[in-house]
């Protein structure tokens, strides 16, 4: 069940995420270091895992900068605005 990525605006960077399920309450996954969203689907364990734990919540997924589809950046981000392109 491969869900439709799409894209956050932080800065000049555009922010990669998918977001899987329709439960009353949402769930942001932190990836690891290095993470791609089309690829985990490609796994079959984690498939399973992400469709499994989306049948309770909204699972909100996402490539962190540099990594995955998320852009490369262009100058290092503050904490302050990695975080708000989430709470946006």
């Amino acid at each position: 069940m491969l869900s439709k990525t799409k894209y956050a605006r932080s800065d000049d960077v555009r922010m990669a995420y998918q977001i899987t399920g329709d439960g009353p309450f949402d769930v942001v996954w932190a990836p690891g270091t290095i993470s791609h969203l089309d690829l985990d689907w490609e796994i079959p364990q984690r498939a399973l895992f992400f469709e499994r734990f989306s049948k309770f919540c909204r699972l909100i997924r996402f490539d962190k900068r540099g990594t995955g589809l998320s852009d490369r950046p262009v100058k290092m981000a503050t904490l302050g605005s990695a975080l708000m392109t989430f709470a946006q």
